[in-house]
């Protein structure tokens, strides 16, 4: 990577770039004085090509950022990492993806790069991508709303669009504003579903779902909104079936906070300390897969003395 061939200004230039691009370089990069000694590196396969006109300046394995700048390299203008690519680039925990996300306007080429995988869109505007950041991305809403779209299944997609609320790298209003411009969306209903359940603005409709679910399966009605009494103050019980000594919980978050989750925590304690079970349901398993949670509740009931 050194730049003997070069003048002192354009040396110092040059070794920023490769730095800040990871080893990796387009054609256009490289400065006239130094084509002569890349084309030497290049057919003593010292460096290595990726595509016709990109190049990372060693011929070993490329590490994650390299292949993140060999896709942005081989694309064309206005082209952006987005998806999870962008978002764990912007502070995203807890999500591994190995492949290497970027939009690209439509009408685009195939980079055809192994580990990279292309999108296309039509609304991919200055709102959308970040103006000064590197590499080029998108912006973490409109990355987060890419990675839930693109999800194999609606619990990732859900989980996505939580845990950046959860982690506190987005708010609820900041995916609201971008979900508009984004265009078409797949799992449009989904994801605004999620965003108000991140922001707790939908709590009693699960709820009254779940009331849905005990009258199908003939349960008898439950106490809602039950108060418990503990000595720091009252907690409320979604649904409380005082006779079969249960209760249920309805979770309008998929992942909660940590704050939150010390004080769940606290309540369920107080729960069992009065010789109560607790059932936990998440807000989406009321709404998506009653079945299952009517089924729950039945057994529970019925190994708490319900004859059914």
């Amino acid at each position: 990577m050194t730049a003997e061939h070069l003048p002192a200004d354009d040396e110092q230039w040059w070794l920023q770039l490769i730095e800040q691009q990871c080893g990796v370089v387009h054609r256009r990069d490289i400065p006239p004085e130094y084509v002569r000694h890349a084309v030497r590196e290049v057919r003593a396969r010292r460096w290595r090509r990726i595509r016709r006109d990109v190049f990372v300046l060693h011929n070993g394995p490329l590490t994650e950022d390299q292949r993140r700048w060999a896709a942005l390299k081989a694309a064309p203008p206005g082209s952006a990492l987005s998806g999870l690519t962008a978002a764990s680039i912007d502070g995203l925990k807890g999500f591994i993806d190995e492949t290497v996300h970027i939009t690209m306007p439509c009408g685009s080429r195939r980079l055809n790069i192994d580990g990279v995988t292309e999108h296309f869109s039509r609304f991919l505007s200055s709102s959308d991508v970040h103006p000064l950041r590197s590499p080029t991305r998108t912006r973490l809403p409109r990355s987060l709303l890419d990675a839930a779209s693109w999800a194999d299944t609606e619990r990732f997609a859900r989980a996505v669009i939580l845990a950046g609320v959860q982690q506190a790298i987005v708010s609820p209003s900041q995916l609201r504003d971008a979900l508009p411009s984004r265009g078409p969306c797949l799992r449009h209903e989904l994801i605004t579903e999620t965003i108000d359940d991140a922001e707790g603005g939908i709590a009693s409709v699960p709820e009254q779902e779940f009331a849905g679910i005990v009258r199908r399966i003939g349960a008898p009605e439950p106490t809602r909104q039950h108060v418990l009494r503990h000595r720091d103050g009252r907690y409320y019980l979604d649904a409380d079936w005082e006779a079969y000594e249960l209760s249920v919980e309805v979770d309008g978050r998929g992942h909660m906070v940590h704050t939150q989750w010390e004080q769940d925590l606290e309540r369920a304690n107080e729960i069992i300390i009065n010789n109560r079970r607790l059932l936990r349901f998440t807000s989406y398993s009321v709404r998506h897969r009653p079945e299952i949670v009517g089924a729950t509740l039945l057994r529970a009931l019925m190994s708490r003395g319900w004859s059914g």
